[in-house]
């Protein structure tokens, strides 16, 4: 049954006011809702605020390195220290490793840029933060419902956005009501705020609706993977980061790694690879495998013949990162709503941080909104939100690396080159900029133009495979109801995606969700075989198809990963 449809017999849904909507519990969202009711608490006012996350609970799919500045976090909630923020174990020491087959060389820090200094920022999990600031979030009155994800953008007749509905529950997987069945509810506000992380499914919608990209370098994205460990207290040096470039990638690839000692002897190690690759044979996944196979790199979980305890892997996951940075960032307000966070791409990827950058965002919206709602306003734009975060020290930021990405599409070489003369010897006062013309799914070049890539088999110690990945994020969905990986031709696959790139959808997946398998009707052809039920939402598969055929839409509550100390 379409949507329409159900409508028609089951509706209409129940329906609730708000004067503030937020989309996404992930940090920016929180801090959208935690700076409205702070607002309205120092004013003696009232304003009705509330969360929907998509996620079992604030956390459950946030994934980052992560390294927090917390400089916007000092200014939302001044006292998080004494209030048990999550942010346990500071940086004690930078190290940037270029990196060959079997050898590395380190960056003196006295020559590494600002971007890759860290002094007084903390090692820490964002999923833990997240959950600590939905407490904080809760304590000051703003509703938040988890397992709710926004699965369609309702507007007014004159085009502005009214709120947003959520999903309907208990569809089977031929599209019919099941005796599960729930229909989704609406949710109506003055001012709809969307916080859903990078490639958000309705940010995109409404970036395509008000042409918010209009004049913008395309959005580029990297994909992070990333690993928790537990290691031999004899391996890990708390608070150590370490970044690396080079191997395995080759150098006209963007990419690089991180490997930061957290506490209790745990470490996050992780990869990011530019979504802007060019070769249909590499596979993400394979090369943050291979990655942990350097010298340099293996040594922290190794050590048995020297009496240590073996290292133990706790988690995995995986999730696409914005880095287009200022240049692609569009425009973020529109009648009715307004975007915050990576949902606009604030990441400053020059940096390899973005929670300061949501926070900061979900801050400079809340006083927008909060000023629009208590004037009588409703449903227009909030033109001081943009107009504030150009006066902010975080546009200041991001301007200083406003070329990071962009001089990646000329190599490694060149890269480094000119981020460290942008960076250390201009001290980001640039007087060019340099753009982009190309979405990162243009990027990719036909199978026969590129060589192919031998992957070793993992050993499952310390290189893994996909699917004994996946158990451990604790990926789980509903297994009767549409497969939320859609495909607006099914014929495109095997038609094109195949013989041209040699199924790329196989490789660029973290999670084993696209497979080509035997098409039982049509002897010696292959088919795609979509396993939605292994996916952990990193969004790549929406981003690097080279059709753009795939689709993510949005599961029902509380499917994908519940991720724990990620």
């Amino acid at each position: 049954m379409t949507q329409d449809e159900i409508l028609a017999q089951f509706g209409p849904r129940e329906a609730m006011e708000y004067d503030v909507v937020i989309v996404g519990a992930g940090p920016a969202g929180l801090s959208t809702a935690i700076r409205l009711k702070q607002l309205a608490a120092q004013h003696d006012k009232e304003i009705s605020v509330v969360v929907l996350e998509k996620g079992s609970e604030p956390g459950a799919h946030i994934l980052s390195g992560a390294i927090m500045d917390p400089r916007a976090l000092n200014e939302l909630l001044p006292d998080w220290r004494e209030q048990g923020a999550p942010l346990n174990q500071p940086v004690t020491e930078d190290a940037f490793l270029f990196l060959s087959e079997t050898g590395a060389t380190r960056t003196p820090n006295f020559l590494l840029p600002k971007n890759f200094h860290n002094e007084g920022n903390y090692i820490i999990s964002l999923g833990n933060v997240v959950k600590w600031l939905a407490q904080q979030a809760e304590g000051l009155g703003v509703e938040i419902f988890p397992g709710f994800p926004a699965a369609e953008v309702l507007y007014n007749e004159d085009g502005s956005v009214k709120g947003v509905a959520t999903g309907n529950m208990g569809i089977g997987k031929d599209g019919e009501p099941t005796e599960n069945f729930q229909l989704g509810m609406e949710l109506h506000g003055k001012y709809t705020v969307f916080a859903e992380g990078a490639r958000g499914h309705l940010g995109r919608q409404l970036i395509a609706k008000y042409k918010l990209a209009d004049g913008k370098d395309p959005q580029s994205y990297g994909i992070g993977i990333k690993e928790l460990w537990e290691i031999d207290p004899a391996r890990h040096q708390p608070g150590l980061a370490v970044h690396t470039s080079g191997w395995p990638l080759p150098s006209d690839t963007y990419g690089g790694s991180f490997l930061y000692h957290a506490e209790d002897n745990k470490i996050v190690i992780g990869f990011v690879v530019g979504l802007d690759y060019q070769n249909p044979h590499m596979s993400p996944f394979e090369e943050f495998q291979r990655f942990k196979t350097h010298p340099n790199i293996r040594w922290y979980f190794e050590g048995q013949d020297k009496g240590l305890k073996p290292a133990k892997r706790l988690s995995y996951g995986a999730r696409a990162i914005t880095a287009g940075g200022l240049l692609s960032l569009p425009k973020t307000v529109f009648p009715g709503g307004a975007l915050v966070g990576c949902e606009a791409g604030y990441m400053n990827a020059s940096r390899i941080k973005g929670s300061h950058a949501a926070i900061k965002t979900g801050m400079l919206c809340a006083e927008a909104a909060y000023d629009a709602v208590m004037a009588g306003r409703q449903h227009d734009e909030l033109a001081a939100y943009p107009a504030s975060f150009e006066k902010s020290w975080l546009h200041t930021e991001l301007n200083k690396a406003r070329n990071f990405k962009q001089w990646f599409k000329k190599g490694l070489t060149t890269a480094t080159i000119m981020t460290g003369i942008e960076q250390f010897v201009l001290k980001g006062n640039i007087p060019w900029t340099i753009h982009r013309t190309e979405a990162d799914h243009a990027r990719l070049k036909p199978a026969a133009d590129c060589k192919p890539i031998e992957y070793p088999k993992p050993d499952g110690k310390l290189t893994f495979d996909k699917l004994s990945s996946v158990f451990i994020s604790n990926t789980n969905h509903e297994e009767n109801q549409p497969a939320h990986l859609t495909l607006k031709d099914p014929t495109v696959p095997t038609r094109i995606n195949l013989p041209k790139f040699d199924g790329p959808e196989a490789r660029f997946c973290p999670a084993g969700v696209y497979e080509f398998v035997p098409d039982e009707t049509n002897a010696g052809q292959r088919r795609l075989q979509i396993n939605a039920q292994n996916c952990v939402h990193c969004k790549t598969c929406d981003i690097k198809d080279p059709t753009q055929n795939i689709v993510w839409v949005t599961p029902e509550g509380g499917g994908g990963p519940n991720y724990v100390g990620m």
